[in-house]
């Protein structure tokens, strides 16, 4: 009995050990994130109910708790009422911490009742999930039972699984470090292009652009191990996807923006917003190296990707000066805004946008800057 009714060797103990913790992953962000918090996918009642016992036997958690926490970093995303934010709180914070400022917001009343609706408030929510401690008890007797007095260090490791990869690393260096395909309004980064380890979840970046989708791989080189889980219980009729990124169609030979051309660019805004700072970096910085201003590329690619509004004080002042002295700079920027106005909220119709739309192409296609009239014309070919 002292190797438990398993008797396994040191190796099926670790092999033990990460099937049981990626199960908690999977359940995590099938279930909690991409069917709960977003609604992307529905689940069916099986893997529903596994996922919630699961759930409540590795970390305790309440589906309601963890929904309206995430809902309400992704609509306070990196303001001081973010949950988690590692701009706020510092990453280091969110990376050890993050487990506890998911408890200290769990208990604030009005996120939960705000946020938090739609979650599942049946009698197994209220009598048995809601006592955390009996199912994570439940887990330890489990683990020493079927592994013996080992069984306590794996228990361990499960109950700091989800805390530190989930709550810490994604929440943490999610938001501080990594590669973007988009530039979102956030800070958010893909950690890795291999969704693995935390079930696709590394795919940050990807998420924040398109939070509603139940795919969160986006480029050829990107894997969503989430994403293939999915899709196996679609095929077996477990599960049934409703959203997932569109993908980007073009007409070729289009000459002329349209509605579709509108609706695809408000769509893909921060594809479109990343095509545009790609496209014309290497024109501004050129000029600044003819005009000899001193401004590192860090802060020229900033200036690209970020709204004017959102820069600090004395970015914007110095963006002021340095465009203040180019023309070709003045085009440049003055364009990326309005462009960015397209998508922002306004009392405009979609008849006007659409305008606002054809006017911004056709002035881009008069600039005389070259790779601003060929992002122009591969512009209106969206459909």
């Amino acid at each position: 009995m002292f190797n438990g009714l398993l008797d396994l060797q040191w190796w099926g103990v670790i092999a033990y050990t990460l099937i049981l913790t990626h199960i908690t992953i999977a359940s995590v962000t099938i279930y909690l994130h991409r069917h709960s918090a977003h609604r992307a996918l529905d689940l069916h009642a099986i893997p529903s109910h596994f996922f919630r016992l699961w759930l409540w036997l590795t970390t305790g958690m309440l589906t309601k708790t963890w929904t309206a926490i995430h809902r309400k970093h992704h609509a306070k995303c990196e303001t001081i009422e973010d949950p988690h934010s590692p701009q706020i709180f510092g990453i280091k914070k969110v990376l050890f911490e993050g487990a506890e400022l998911y408890r200290m917001e769990g208990r604030n009343q009005e996120t939960l009742e705000v946020y938090g609706k739609g979650t599942p408030d049946d009698w197994l929510e209220r009598n048995i999930y809601s006592h955390d401690r009996v199912g994570i008890g439940i887990m330890v007797v489990t683990n020493v039972v079927l592994l013996g007095p080992i069984g306590l260090a794996v228990w361990a490791v499960q109950m700091t699984w989800i805390p530190f990869l989930a709550a810490g690393v994604i929440n943490g260096i999610g938001h501080y470090w990594g590669y973007r395909n988009f530039e979102s309004e956030d800070t958010s980064a893909n950690v890795v292009p291999w969704g693995i380890l935390i079930g696709g979840e590394e795919l940050h970046n990807n998420h924040h652009a398109y939070a509603s989708s139940a795919k969160l791989s986006n480029r050829w080189y990107e894997f969503d191990i989430g994403w293939m889980y999915i899709r196996i219980l679609e095929t077996v009729g477990l599960a049934t996807v409703k959203k997932i990124a569109p993908p980007l169609r073009l007409e070729a030979g289009k000459t002329r923006c349209d509605f579709d051309t509108l609706q695809a660019v408000i769509t893909h805004r921060y594809d479109v917003i990343t095509k545009y700072a790609r496209s014309v970096r290497q024109t501004c910085a050129t000029e600044m190296q003819a005009l000899k201003v001193r401004v590192d590329n860090a802060r020229m690619k900033r200036w690209l990707h970020i709204d004017t509004n959102a820069l600090p004080e004395s970015e914007r002042v110095e963006r002021a000066q340095v465009i203040s002295q180019s023309k070709v700079l003045a085009t440049v920027y003055t364009m990326r805004d309005e462009l960015a106005g397209v998508w922002q909220r306004s009392t405009a119709t979609k008849e006007q946008l659409v305008g606002k739309l054809e006017d911004w192409c056709s002035r881009a296609e008069k600039s005389g800057i070259v790779p601003l009239q060929e992002f122009s014309r591969n512009l209106r070919c969206y459909a």
